[in-house]
Order: structure tokens, then C-alpha cells, then sequence
């Protein structure tokens, strides 16, 4: 009876294991908000981003030909700073 219970334990085990890993794989591959076009498709693109402790975040976008610094926090989004394609980086 023991035998039985350990046998069938040791091929239930692998099986709940792969599901578990098949379902996290294919949340990961499927979640919302992640761009299903190429990056070089999209308008906005998000160069950079470095976070400032648990509620601010830095973030180096290109919007167009701009490049934007813009600050994020809980309070809202501001543009620190824009810069033009054609003009040459420091």
C-alpha cells in the first residue's frame, strides 16, 4: 500500500511540476502590456531607466527624432530634459 502511494507520488510530482513550469512560461510569453510589434515599429521607445528608490524612476525616452529625461513618480511624469537626433551628444 506504502509502495503504491510513493510510486504514484513519484510520477504525479513531475507532472505538477511541469504544469506549473508550462503555465508561469506561458504567462511570462502572454502578459498584458507587453508590445506584441517590433520595437521599431512602435512611436515611443524607452531607451533607459533607472530607478530613484521605491517611488521615482528616471527614464530616457525617444519619441520621433526627440530624446526626452523625463522624471516618474507617484505624484506624476515630468520632461527634464529634450534633445534633437541631429544634435551631437555630449
Amino acid at each position: 500500500m506504502i509502495l503504491e502511494y510513493f510510486g504514484r507520488l513519484l510520477l504525479i510530482m513531475p507532472l505538477i511540476g511541469g504544469l506549473a513550469w508550462g503555465s508561469l512560461w506561458l504567462w511570462k510569453k502572454l502578459q498584458i502590456g507587453l508590445p506584441l510589434q517590433s520595437q521599431s515599429a512602435r512611436a515611443v521607445r524607452v531607451v533607459d531607466s533607472v530607478s530613484l528608490g521605491g517611488n521615482g524612476r528616471l527614464l530616457v525616452v525617444e519619441f520621433g527624432k526627440d530624446t526626452l529625461l523625463l522624471g516618474a513618480s507617484r505624484a506624476g511624469i515630468t520632461m527634464l530634459a529634450a534633445t534633437d537626433q541631429d544634435t551631437p551628444h555630449a
